[in-house]
């Protein structure tokens, strides 16, 4: 099969690689669509010591299943492979088991490829109402879904008159958007300084989307604030912006050097949550609010053919990608 292949830091070759083979209750998915994530960027980069080079980068796929159990069905891949055994498992908390593995990452490869072999339990799916380009944001979406969900778990404010700051207007920072609207909240910001990104979203959104570069306005002043972007000034932010009895929502993983305000965390009993990943069940429920609408258009990709991922992966890498997400298609 042909896959794109990290070969090294800011290195893919689009070459012929063996196929899967597949195990016991395992499938062989022809994929359709695969999205560039953001940890694919840090491999790509060279700052993630869980993708070593050579590997087949991407976890967030959908296509048809052409070989095991589910033949012939369309499916949306849930990539987090876990041992279905352990208390976090059996908790509903599979995102957090300790063997779990996910796809683009060793020792499983992953699906900027044509083909991939995953389990029955980790496939979702898909109407033939439903573009695959549309399946393969289960992924994302997912990851905004269980952030969230977490979050208004932890509020005490009704969420009819929540007060909500998303910092970052990437795929993780709009889904997170929309999935706040998704459950129901009606104020919500983005904070976005790509000037490119902010005028799509802009353009594209109805939320109100503003340069952080220039300032927040009031400090204090949200219920929830998401941080999709990780890295030290946002968290600072973040930290900044929330009001006394608030949540912040940490989801971005650009580093750890720092940034969060524990004395203000601390005297203003604002709750801080890492978010990881999903549940197998948050990743059903994204699936499913995919499928109703409940996201609205999911219009904000843009597509690329796999052979030309490098160049989409430059385009990315050097701010020139206006929409939020970039979808390969085999």
């Amino acid at each position: 099969m042909k896959a794109l292949v990290y070969t090294g830091k800011k290195s893919l070759d689009f070459c012929e690689v063996p196929d899967p083979k597949l195990k016991d209750d395992e499938n062989l998915i022809s994929i359709r669509s695969v999205g560039i994530c953001g940890s694919d960027m840090h491999a790509y980069l060279g700052h993630d010591d869980r993708r070593p080079a050579p590997l087949i980068l991407g976890h967030e796929a959908a296509g048809d299943v052409i070989e095991g159990p589910l033949k012939g069905e369309r499916v949306t891949i849930n990539p987090l492979v876990s041992c279905q055994k352990c208390k976090e498992c059996k908790s509903n908390r599979s995102n957090l088991c300790g063997k779990r593995q996910i796809i683009s990452m060793q020792p499983r490869e992953g699906a900027f490829a044509e083909l991939v072999a995953m389990p029955n339990r980790n496939l979702v799916k898909v109407p033939d109402d439903i573009s695959f380009n549309d399946a393969a944001l289960t992924e994302p979406l997912a990851v905004c879904w269980h952030a969230v969900r977490l979050g208004l778990e932890a509020l005490d404010t009704d969420i009819s008159s929540a007060n909500t700051l998303v910092i970052g207007g990437g795929a993780i920072g709009l889904g997170s958007a929309l999935s706040l609207m998704a459950k129901g909240i009606k104020k919500i910001k983005i904070a976005e300084p790509n000037e490119k990104r902010r005028a799509f979203l802009q353009a594209n959104t109805w939320f109100d989307v503003y340069d952080p570069t220039k300032g927040h306005g009031d400090l204090s002043c949200y219920d929830i604030v998401i941080d999709a972007v990780g890295f030290s000034s946002s968290r600072s932010d973040a930290c900044a912006l929330a009001k006394p009895g608030s949540v912040i929502l940490h989801i971005g993983l650009g580093d750890s050097d720092g940034g969060l305000d524990i004395r203000r965390l601390t005297l203003q009993e604002i709750r801080f949550i890492g978010t990881y990943t999903y549940t197998n069940q948050d990743f059903v429920e994204t699936a499913q609010a995919i499928f109703d609408g409940s996201f609205g258009s999911l219009d904000w990709y843009q597509t690329r053919p796999l052979s030309e991922g490098h160049s989409a992966f430059k385009q990315i890498l050097l701010g020139e990608v206006a929409a939020p997400k970039i979808i390969l298609n085999p």
